[in-house]
This record gives C-alpha cells, structure tokens and sequence, in this order.
C-alpha cells in the first residue's frame, strides 16, 4: 500500500524533527495522514505514533525531566479529561486545519501582552489544560505548550524532554478518546494494517535518537528561534490548506 509506506517514511521524519525541537513533528505528522483519511482515523494514528516518539525522546533524556512542572500539567488536565466524559466531538478538517494555523502565532504575541511559564505553577496547570483541550480538538497542540516554555529558563533538553511526557500522556488519552466510538463503529478496517504500526516503532525511536543527537549540539537560543519559524511556516501551510477546504478546493 502507498499510503502505509508514506506513513512510515513520515513517521521517521517526523519523530527526527520532534527528537530536534520537541514539537513540530507532530504538526507535520499531522499534515501527512490527514491527507488520506478521516478525522477519527487520522487521531488515533497519530496519537499511536506520536506516544512512541514522545516516549522514546522522554527516555532518552530522562535525567533532564521536570516533574515538577509536570505535576501542575496533571492538575490542569484532569479537569479536562472529566468532561470529556460527557462529550462526543470529532472536528470537522476545516475547523482542525484553522487551528492548526493559528496555534503558531502564539509564539509571536508581544512580550507585553502574555506571557507563559511552565515553571510558575498557575501557568503550568493552564498550560495542562489547553494541551489537553486542542489535542483533542485539533489533534495536535505542540504551539501552544511551546507558548509555556519559548520564554522559561530551562535548558533545550528540559524543554523537550518535559513536553515530550506531557505530549506522551495527552496522546494516550487522545487514542481511547477516538478510538474506541471508531472501533465500536467500524472495527479496525478503517485503520491501516497492524504491520504498519509494528515498524512504526523502531521507526520512531531511531528518528528520535537521530533528533536527539542533533539536538545536543544545537545552543539554547538558536534552539528557540528555530522554533519558532519552524512552527510558524507550517501553521501557515495549514492555513492555506483550510483556504482551500472553504473554498470548496480539496
């Protein structure tokens, strides 16, 4: 199948980009996948390969996670993960390519205006919060956990092995959420063949420690720039994308 080999080359590419920056990969992931399948499918799937990368990249920097940022992270998404008990909502393509347009930009708002900080703990639960919430509305939510940390004093390899537990969890959740009303409703047809998944694991971690590697040479400031437009180039990508969808283009 094309598509499964497109997944998996994607899937090693995209792990590398994360294992560098900590985000962006999943947004790229993203990209790729919704292209060729439905909302539903294209969650879990992604949920699926982004849980290996992320928790590959977390044990491979392991001594550098701040749990006790990730601590608040929880706080925030517990209430989060309540309500999505009572809840059914799968986005439409356009609402999801809009708000992966625009998450991006959060990293450009003035320093006057708002600023996020992981290491205050009121900003880490809010932080906890809004991952959870966009990553079940739009899959992704790398900008906006990248809005928390762009500004802390934490070194490049606690930045990206902290989010990388916070991504790991948030996928997980994001995985039972699709996947078991599309399970119920379609079994496992709509989703691509078991062997795809199976090689998308050793995929995912030699992306990863070829990202990682990458990253130790990286200094802190460029890191965060690079990020920056990084994101930024592929949220417009994505609003360009939803200009298509509401104008009727495929």
């Amino acid at each position: 199948m094309p598509y499964a080999i497109i997944i998996l080359i994607a899937v090693f590419m995209t792990a590398c980009i994360s294992g560098i920056f900590g985000m962006a990969g999943g947004m790229v992931f993203m990209a790729v996948i919704i292209s060729f399948m439905g909302v539903s499918e294209a969650m879990v799937v992604h949920g699926a390969v982004q849980s290996v990368s992320n928790a590959s990249r977390s044990y491979l920097l392991k001594e550098n996670i701040r749990w006790d940022v990730l601590k608040f992270h929880l706080i925030g998404a517990i209430p989060v993960i309540i309500a999505l008990q009572f809840i059914a909502f799968v986005p439409e393509k356009k609402f999801l390519f809009i708000v992966l347009g625009l998450l991006p930009f959060l990293l450009w708002l003035p320093r006057g205006w708002m600023q996020g900080d992981a290491e205050k703990p009121l900003h880490a639960i809010l932080c906890g919060m809004m991952v959870m919430a966009l990553n079940i509305s739009a899959g992704v939510a790398g900008p906006a956990l990248d809005f928390f940390y762009v500004r802390t004093g934490l070194t490049r390899q606690e930045i990206v092995s902290t989010k990388a537990v916070t991504m790991l969890f948030s996928h997980m959740v994001k995985i039972f959420y699709f996947g078991i009303p599309l399970i119920r409703a379609t079994g496992l047809g709509s989703l691509p063949p078991i062997w795809v998944f199976i090689l998308a694991i050793p995929l995912a971690f030699a992306g990863t420690f070829l990202g990682t590697r990458i990253l130790l040479r990286l200094k802190d400031m460029n890191f965060k720039s690079y990020t920056k437009f990084l994101v930024t180039l592929i949220g417009i990508y994505y609003l360009c994308r939803s200009a298509g969808l509401l104008g009727g283009v495929a």
